[in-house]
């Protein structure tokens, strides 16, 4: 009885949560409009040049760049992420969400603040595409790029990716032997170019786990499958990582990317083969008597709550054909703003209304990863604004004009910046320097591929790199595996992938 009242309680929340996510989303669009009509009154007479909304989103602007120390409360944020869970004191006060989204959103009022009273010139408005008036106007409008344009589609995106892929369960004794490991991390890998890196990793990140409870030795197993499911396994199409898709609203042709296949496959294969080295060392410490014990009526391997699949290439089909600044495939009609967010959200219901709550409890399914990286993200889209400011302004005079320095701009900031607009900053800084030999949408060819691999390859060096990182972070949490901090998880990703970046700038760039 009290399991039958649970479930039927965990259902409400569930269909308030998204009925909750679909009017935040109706009264942003709202916001949106409004914004459009009426922000004319608070802006110059200058705008923007801009191509389309897409641009908007990440591409340069006009306007003076803020001050050094602007980037402060973001070098803050990223602090807080990093030291606050090693302090005896404030591990347990920085595990709880509200206590994130206070930080978060602290250090998010803090940069408002400084646009409001310390930066003294306009910002973009990547809805009107005019220059605010100083003061006020210009924080709003701060305010307006990171959530309305940035960290609603964002958060939209994972958040149905994240609650779809948690209704299909994989279920069978699985044991977590190097080879079987392995294989998971290469699948996701592969899935990874053609249903997202968020896909793939919600995806198969609860099997792994699942394979691998009974062993000691876990964490270093999870950050692989960061390293290649999150990251490096989705270079092969624009879906696969949100720079590429914003290179391909920017014209390059959705199936130039495949001829990075080259450098996906050497990564990746030489990312699994140092795994699978390392984690066949951990695994001769094991009891392997306990991990390989069999229970005494072992499940048959089967896979539940298949129906949602198809609600999962539902939401891959409308992040691909739903961009608002662009006109449907075979269609003259453009997507109104919003439109994608609320088709995701419709998805995301109807998986939850098709999908037995026996499965989702199969998979120890909740909501706190998703609101962790919720929490976090909604300052961390607030407090980015200001050096992403600076890099539009600055970021042709860096002296980058070399595949390898483009590869290495690209990437080192994709660590620690959200890696789409890093790829567009870079994107137009080679576009602007000309092309004397072959191109593509008038950017060197060569400058291309190294950005386009330094985005996605290099997202994986840190938690906030790339989106799925920490999520899939929060979800081994949340399953008892203890994962390193912050720094620790660089060693790991300085220690394996500086050396396999650089073999590969070698050999290919």
């Amino acid at each position: 009885m009290e399991l039958s009242v649970l479930n039927r309680e965990e259902q409400e929340f569930s269909r308030r949560l998204v009925v909750a996510l679909i009017a935040v989303v109706a009264l942003s669009y709202f916001a949106w409009r409004f914004a459009e009509t009426h922000w004319a009154s608070l802006a110059t007479t200058h705008h923007a040049v801009i191509e389309h909304a897409a641009d908007d989103a990440h591409g340069s602007t006009h306007a003076a760049p803020p001050a050094w120390y602007s980037i402060l409360p973001f070098a803050a944020l990223l602090m807080s992420i990093a030291l606050l869970p090693l302090f005896r004191k404030t591990e347990h006060w920085w595990e709880r969400n509200w206590n994130r989204l206070f930080v978060a959103a602290g250090l998010g009022v803090l940069t408002l603040g400084y646009y409001a009273f310390g930066f003294g010139h306009g910002v973009v408005d990547h809805a009107t595409h005019a220059l605010s008036e100083p003061g006020w106007p210009a924080a709003l409008a701060v305010l307006k790029n990171a959530i309305l344009v940035e960290y609603i589609p964002f958060i939209t995106l994972l958040f149905s990716l994240y609650v779809i892929s948690g209704g299909i369960a994989v279920e069978g004794h699985l044991v977590g032997r190097p080879q079987l490991n392995t294989g998971l991390i290469g699948i996701g890998g592969l899935l990874a170019s053609f249903i997202g890196t968020t896909g793939a990793a919600m995806l198969l990140v609860r099997p792994l786990l699942k394979a691998n409870a009974r062993r000691n030795y876990v964490s270093h197993t999870v950050i692989f499958f960061i390293f290649v499911a999150c990251n490096t396994g989705g270079c092969l199409l624009p879906i696969g990582d949100p720079p590429l898709f914003l290179g391909f609203l920017r014209g390059v042709p959705f199936t130039w990317t495949l001829s990075l296949w080259p450098m996906w496959l050497f990564v990746n294969l030489l990312l699994l083969a140092v795994y699978f080295v390392w984690d066949t060392l951990r695994y001769r410490r094991e009891d392997r008597e306990e991990v390989e014990a069999r229970p005494e009526n072992p499940a048959r391997f089967a896979i539940r709550g298949s129906i949602n699949f198809l609600w999962l290439f539902g939401v891959i089909a409308c992040v691909a054909m739903l961009d608002p600044s662009k006109p449907v495939p075979g269609t003259s009609w453009h997507a109104p703003v919003y439109f994608r967010e609320v088709m995701m959200l419709v998805l995301t219901g109807l998986s939850l209304w098709t999908t037995s709550a026996r499965i989702r409890r199969a998979n120890a399914f909740n909501y706190d990863a998703i609101l962790e990286v919720a929490a976090l993200f909604v300052g961390i889209f607030i407090c980015m604004q200001a050096p992403v400011q600076i890099l539009n302004t600055y970021g042709a005079s860096l002296g980058i004009d070399t595949p390898t320095k483009f590869y290495w701009g690209t990437g080192i900031l994709s660590s620690f910046l959200d890696n789409a607009p890093t790829y567009v900053v870079f994107f137009e800084t080679a576009k602007s320097m000309g092309a004397a030999g072959p191109s593509v949408v008038g950017v060197p060819t060569a400058f291309l591929t190294a950005i386009s691999l330094g985005a996605v390859f290099m997202g994986a060096m840190s938690y906030i790199g790339n989106g799925p990182n920490f999520m899939v972070k929060a979800i081994a949490e949340k399953n008892n595996v203890r994962m390193p901090s912050f720094f620790g998880y660089m060693l790991y990703s300085c220690a394996v992938l500086l050396p396999i970046s650089i073999l590969m700038n070698l050999l290919f760039l």
